[in-house]
């Protein structure tokens, strides 16, 4: 076997290369060669024999009586000597010694051979990747630019971004590292691998990982809500009835979600079991508080979430992590109210509902015009009232009346009687007298 044939033959093998687009990659940069230095107008043809394991180089002319052309013509005598039998017209090959190319024209070869075998490395890494998306990679650290952390996987490099890192998480050269893929680009200098630490389905593939019944589809993950680094909430279900989905998840003494707590540097990961009871999701959700009862507003989807007075700290977690994980992990948008606040609210409501009544104007237009207490109507001037829309003279003074009757409007501070403000001062006179002393 000839040394090209084996170099071909090993190239394919080590680097994964179709043996097929090696060889065509050889004889396009031949071709480039032949005609780098002799011309475009010379008519060849390259072809890669396999029995002799070499490429072979042919030269066509065309039999003519006067030559015109050196490169594309030969004469009727000339070619005779070659070919008794040879005709005007008849094309003539001769095969081109590709030793004679020259240094020039080899260099160009190497370089056409060199970048045609990265480009089809590079398309072969591209497809191979393209397809592992939303996988888990490791690599080594190997340098940081301005965009981030390149890791190498090895075939290829990837990008590991600023934003998709986990905070205050620090490397160095060397560092082996997991991540996961969230997109493969195809770029003019090869694939461009972008992997990531604090994405929500890298925590799904861990479990996925650690979990057999996350790996068989028994146990489903229906959401993840991160904050990297921190805290995390994990919603799972059970397709079996038989298997308590937030215990697979934990395994025995915490063994499995101990594994991805301290491959993501020991972040809080909440096990909560997911329902299609957006109420019932949101408490568990919210653990873990107690939940005293949750008002559902499915058109805007909205929850306001009513909570023992001493349990406000809990539901909102500390600068709010724990509602807003909770929130991130429905999709809805939660309110948290203590019992007493929810009680002086609901008060005020009815009281501004049955003012609303009298009137017969809609309450919010009451709520648009910034009253939203009956103590706010109260105090208002008329003039105030007015700005409601489809308040008049006739129905503020309907609701003057209402307020009185219904006992709505605020206390007002106690009176001193007559008699007693009299004897008050009579007292005072007195009293002063005798601070005086006996007049002269």
């Amino acid at each position: 076997m000839s040394e090209l044939k084996k170099a071909i033959d090993q190239i394919s093998k080590d680097r994964g290369i179709d043996r097929d687009l090696l060889i065509d990659t050889l004889e396009e940069a031949v071709r480039s060669a032949v005609h780098r230095k002799y011309g475009d107008t010379m008519d060849i043809e390259v072809t890669f024999n396999e029995e002799l394991g070499e490429i072979e180089v042919y030269q066509f002319k065309v039999v003519v009586e006067e030559i015109h052309d050196e490169v594309s013509e030969i004469p009727f005598g000339e070619a005779k000597e070659h070919d008794p039998n040879v005709q005007l017209d008849d094309e003539m090959g001769f095969k081109l010694a590709i030793e004679d190319l020259g240094r020039i024209a080899a260099q160009s070869a190497k370089q056409v051979i060199i970048q045609r075998m990265r480009d089809a490395e590079q398309e072969i890494i591209y497809e191979e990747f393209k397809d592992r998306a939303s996988e888990i990679v490791s690599g080594i650290i190997q340098r940081r630019d301005r965009t981030g952390w390149i890791i190498n996987l090895g075939r290829t490099e990837a990008l590991l971004p600023k934003d998709e890192q986990i905070p205050r998480e620090r490397y160095k050269r060397g560092d082996r590292v997991q991540a996961y893929i969230i997109d493969v680009l195809k770029e003019s200098r090869g694939p461009q691998v972008i992997v990531s630490r604090s994405h929500p389905d890298y925590m799904a593939e861990l479990f996925k990982r650690e979990v057999p019944e996350v790996a068989d589809g028994t146990v489903k993950i229906m959401g993840v809500a991160r904050d990297p680094g921190l805290r995390a909430k994990v919603a799972v279900s059970s397709r079996d009835r038989d298997v308590d989905p937030v215990g697979a998840c934990v395994g025995i003494r915490g063994s499995r979600i101990q594994n991805v707590v301290q491959e993501l540097k020991g972040e809080r990961i909440d096990i909560v079991v997911w329902s299609p009871d957006i109420a019932r999701y949101a408490q568990h959700a919210l653990s873990p508080a107690v939940i005293t009862r949750i008002m559902v507003d499915d058109d805007e989807e909205t929850l306001e979430v009513v909570v023992p007075d001493d349990q406000l700290t809990l539901a909102i977690g500390r600068k709010g992590q724990n509602v807003k994980l909770a929130a991130r992990l429905l999709g809805w948008k939660i309110d948290i109210f203590t019992e007493t606040r929810h009680a002086e609210m609901n008060a005020s409501l009815k009281g501004m509902d049955q003012i609303a009544s009298v009137a017969e104007v809609n309450i919010d237009n009451f709520l648009n015009a910034g009253f939203d207490s009956t103590e706010s109507v109260a105090h208002a001037s008329d003039e105030a009232l007015l700005a409601v829309e489809g308040l008049d003279e006739a129905r503020i003074g309907e609701i003057r009346v209402a307020i009185n009757m219904l006992g709505l409007a605020p206390e007002a501070p106690a009176e001193t009687e007559p008699e007693q403000d009299e004897q008050a001062e009579n007292k005072e006179e007195t009293d002063q007298s005798e601070a005086d002393g006996p007049k002269e």
